[in-house]
């Protein structure tokens, strides 16, 4: 037995929580008009309420042109039409509270719309105006400023820079419509704290910050000869590494162990990233918004929390991030990129832990999002946790009953580790990813920045299926929805399944319940021996009393979960309290299983 994490009493609700995204757009349809809004997230927070969740986190709502589905924000102090008014958000929000469920929204930092008006008067006042210090405009290379300023490639496929027609060229880290701050300006960060208060006197409880570790870049846009995918963080070419247009020392096993919480000196590099990413002065941005979220601190709810969105590694960098005085948590992608492999389960949460316990934060644990492909998907694949990036019709497609039972399988033992967890929407109906979408109805922009090579994330946001029986599954009163949906997801209705013992529903519902009753959330975590290598073995001991009258935990759990291809014994008298799939009798735990065991 090898104990990584010790239990803990807390009162902080963000350590412990589950949180439920909710993409707007696709989780449900109050008007008719194919696409989701504010009131239907409204109308189907009782959903949300019965599955047992803590808090909901909504993608961006904010008035946008919708290139980026939202992410390229316009006005943060507003609605779009498409989703509602202000005065749907301040419904959502007090229906929520009602319900026992806290409200985490999107935040995009990084950048803004070119529609934004800061752009538009950037544009319009021309080369050398303050209007144009507030984003990154820059000269270019080349005789007549003909050639990018740099080299870097956008994340979403071509060029990070545009040209304007007086001649100088804005980065866009992202798309074209999307240009990127300089968070070096004053009136960026002070607009954005500004943001930030306008919505926590709304009510909100915290936000979810969109690419948390790029709003800094390297003094002097280096060039970079590294790649950035859109799931799975950066490559770093064999001659990138020490360079010197990278400006830092090579990267060894020591300084990748570097203490998390030392402070920014920019001695330790950031690794692998580039210049335009996991820069030091990221954190003092943090802290600075932590301070905002301090102030509206009731000692009721208590505090508000961020959530960094950091492809960042390794681990202990990524902890950076969580330090006592900036956010409370980062989405552990570690985790969520992992093969179906025990070992390197094992190793995920072993490192993540200990990380995220040096600086005394809770490890965030997370397998799907509205940017990759559905995990049940993807471990439905002949090497199963691969393709993040979309799957388009003609390539190989997942298993869906194999891809399910492993999703099943991975959900009920990411539910039982320490920390907090974070589900995406429709995954409790164990919803497959949409792989035959016709190219001519995708609207990702990362699909037609790189020439079509890339399916995109379309098909991890196609409408959800609420009533089996109803047009579009309930999506909507007319029965329209934005994309189509397959015929088969009639059996993943909700409908379909509440009530239905062995249901993918019922399964997420029992697991978040036992999860609150034995307080394991805020367990401790040791590995058990004496079990084959392919069984991923833990126990989940129960933490102490939080000491604010809440019921003292029932106990903790072992979890056993079988990710090799031959059945294995279970221990002898075991009782189980959960399966993700049907046991045989004669005590057995099958390949693709977990189960949680009597403590």
């Amino acid at each position: 037995m090898t104990i990584v994490h010790a239990p803990f009493a807390t009162d902080e609700w963000w350590r412990t929580a589950v949180i439920y995204q909710v993409y707007p757009r696709s989780f449900a349809d109050f008007g008719g008009s194919g696409i989701g809004n504010l009131r239907g997230i409204t109308a189907r927070l009782d959903h949300l309420a019965a599955l047992g969740v803590d808090a909901v986190w909504i993608s961006p709502f904010y008035r946008s042109p919708q290139k980026d589905a939202g992410y390229d924000v316009s006005d943060y102090r507003d609605i779009d039409p498409i989703f509602g008014t202000l005065g749907d958000a301040d419904a959502l929000i007090a229906r929520a509270h009602q319900l026992g469920l806290r409200v985490i929204i999107d935040l995009v930092p990084n950048h803004t719309s070119d529609q934004h008006a800061w752009f538009q008067a950037a544009l319009a006042a021309g080369p050398g105006s303050p209007e144009r210090e507030r984003y990154i405009f820059r000269e270019g290379r080349g005789d007549g400023g003909t050639e990018p300023p740099n080299n870097w490639k956008s994340i979403f496929g071509g060029p990070a820079w545009t040209r304007v027609p007086d001649g100088q060229w804005y980065l866009h880290l992202f798309d074209s419509s999307q240009p990127d701050l300089d968070w070096n300006h004053p009136q960026v960060r002070s607009e954005f704290e500004d943001v930030l208060r306008f919505w926590l006197r709304r009510g909100v409880d915290g936000f979810r910050v969109d690419v948390a570790h790029g709003l800094v870049k390297a003094d002097g846009l280096p060039d970079w000869h590294g790649t950035v995918e859109m799931v799975g963080g950066t490559e770093v070419s064999s001659t990138e590494i020490g360079s010197p247009v990278v400006g830092s020392p090579v990267v060894d096993d020591d300084t990748m162990r570097a203490d998390p919480g030392a402070p920014e000196d920019g001695q330790t590099p950031a690794f692998g990233s580039g210049p335009m990413f996991d820069q030091d002065g990221v954190h003092e941005i943090y802290r600075s918004w932590r301070a905002v979220l301090d102030e509206f601190d009731d000692g009721e709810r208590r505090s508000r929390a961020l959530v960094a969105e950091a492809w960042v590694e390794p681990l202990s960098r990524l902890a950076r991030y969580v330090r006592d005085d900036e956010m409370q948590q980062a989405f552990n992608f570690s985790f969520l990129t992992c093969l179906w492999d025990a070992a390197e389960y094992r190793e995920a949460i072993t490192g993540s832990l200990r990380a995220f316990d040096a600086v005394g934060a809770p490890t965030t644990w997370v397998l799907s999002n509205h940017d990759v492909v559905r995990h049940p998907s993807r471990f439905g694949l002949p090497v199963p946790g691969t393709k993040t990036n979309g799957i388009f019709a003609h390539e190989t497609q997942p298993d869906e009953e194999l891809g399910l039972r492993r999703g099943r399988a991975a959900s009920a033992f990411m539910l039982a580790l320490p920390g907090s967890a974070y589900l995406y929407q429709g995954e409790e109906l164990g919803l497959p990813e949409h792989t035959a979408l016709p190219d001519e109805l995708r609207e990702d922009p990362a699909h037609f920045r790189t020439g079509f090579a890339e399916a995109g994330r379309d098909g991890c946001r196609v409408p959800l299926p609420w009533e089996a029986a109803k047009p579009g599954f309930g999506f909507s009163p007319t029965g329209k929805t934005w994309l189509p949906q397959p015929e088969s997801w009639a059996a993943y209705a909700a409908d379909a399944q509440t009530g239905v013992p062995g249901s993918t529903l019922e399964l997420y519902r029992k697991a978040l319940r036992l999860r609150r009753e034995r307080g394991l959330g805020g367990g401790g975590l040791e590995w058990l021996t004496g079990f084959p290598a392919e069984v991923l073995a833990f126990r989940v001991t129960a933490p102490p009393a939080a000491g604010d009258g809440s019921p003292a935990p029932t106990g903790g759990v072992v979890v056993l979960a079988n990710l090799g291809t031959e059945a294995v014994p279970l221990p002898d008298d075991a009782t189980v309290v959960l399966a993700s799939a049907d046991l045989p009798t004669g005590g057995i735990l099958p390949a693709d299983v977990t189960v949680w065991l009597e403590g």
